[in-house]
């Protein structure tokens, strides 16, 4: 099963204050720790969203809204995409992941669609195309 583990943003994250050197260095080996046990496909920490934009759709309507976004709460400060065995996995993993700000914050984890999930909508001949995709971005990273 894939998890994506969200951080969710703080004011200081929004503001652009960076990690601590401390911080990085426990980021880091936790980072380690994941690789090692094979858990860790892909993990990275992102860009106040005053350097973003989100694009609102309506109907055939598109509308480009430009960063800060108000609701920090609600935004996301960096990510990981995890291969586990189950959600239960995925929390135990996510408790021994260093604070990722100072002081209290929040980290959401949510299960990755597979294309078993999809039922019978996601036909033989899409199903060949997401494979085809994937195969593709895989060779791409080598």
């Amino acid at each position: 099963m894939r998890f994506m583990i969200i951080v969710k943003a703080t004011k200081d994250s929004e503001a652009g204050v960076m990690p601590s050197e401390q911080l990085l260095t426990e980021m880091g080996k936790f980072n380690e720790e994941l690789v090692k046990a094979g858990v860790m496909l892909a993990g990275e920490g992102l860009q106040p969203s005053s350097k973003g934009a989100r694009v609102k759709f309506s109907g055939n309507k598109r509308t480009v809204i430009d960063g800060p976004f108000a609701e920090t709460k609600e935004l996301i400060a960096g990510f990981w995409l995890w291969q586990v065995k189950s959600k239960e996995e995925a929390i135990e993993w996510v408790k021994r992941c260093p604070n990722p700000h100072q002081g209290a914050s929040e980290i959401e984890i949510r299960q990755v669609f597979e294309a078993e999930d999809f039922g019978e909508e996601f036909t033989p001949e899409l199903r060949e195309q997401e494979e085809r995709l994937r195969a593709k971005i895989a060779a791409k990273e080598k």
